[in-house]
């Protein structure tokens, strides 16, 4: 049972029912994490409005769910594990193989596994990557602002990660859990 309440979006505050209804729009459901996250309008605003601009970004929504994946393995959130393993199924339509790949940062394509050992460090290092982290991303063939939207993806699954293990979050996706460290 999750520790911070999750309204229903008819109980949720009156600025965060219209951000609720455009994601039931989109979906065709309102996540659990965005009714938690409505809690605070403002929050749920920030959050929705970072995810969509990342969204019309140079990163192929293929690769931004490959790095949820990692990220979510990397900070143990099941609940965004599952949410990813879901959409990287059934919307980005990534194999089983490299979606269980990515949580462990790997691809078999190269240039995609580049991108998460590098999503990767920036999470492990907090950002403080190193001259030869940047450089192997680059020889992999990614530009300035891939390198930006690679941190910004990283940073926008360490939100939705730090939230929904504070909250914990009632998982309302085919439950994945974290692999055994």
């Amino acid at each position: 049972m999750s520790r911070i309440a999750i309204p229903s979006v008819e109980q949720s505050p009156v600025a965060s029912k219209p951000l609720l209804d455009a994601v039931h729009k989109q979906l065709g459901v309102v996540p659990n994490l965005m009714k938690l996250v409505g809690n605070s309008p403002a929050a749920l605003e920030g959050y929705l409005s970072l995810n969509g601009a990342l969204a019309k970004g140079v990163l192929s929504v293929q690769l931004r769910e490959r790095i949820a994946l990692a990220i979510a393995e990397y900070n143990g959130c099941d609940y965004c594990l599952s949410a990813h393993t879901y959409l990287s199924t059934h919307v980005a339509k990534i194999d089983a193989a490299e979606i269980d790949a990515a949580r462990d940062a790997y691809s078999a394509d190269a240039k995609t596994r580049a991108a998460l050992q590098f999503a990767r460090r920036v999470a492990a290092e907090r950002g403080r990557v190193s001259e030869a982290d940047l450089a192997s991303l680059r020889a992999a063939g990614f530009d300035d602002a891939s390198v930006v939207e690679i941190v910004l993806n990283v940073a926008l699954n360490v939100l939705t990660n730090y939230i929904n293990n504070v909250a914990q979050t009632d998982v309302d996706f085919p439950h994945v859990t974290r692999k055994a460290a």
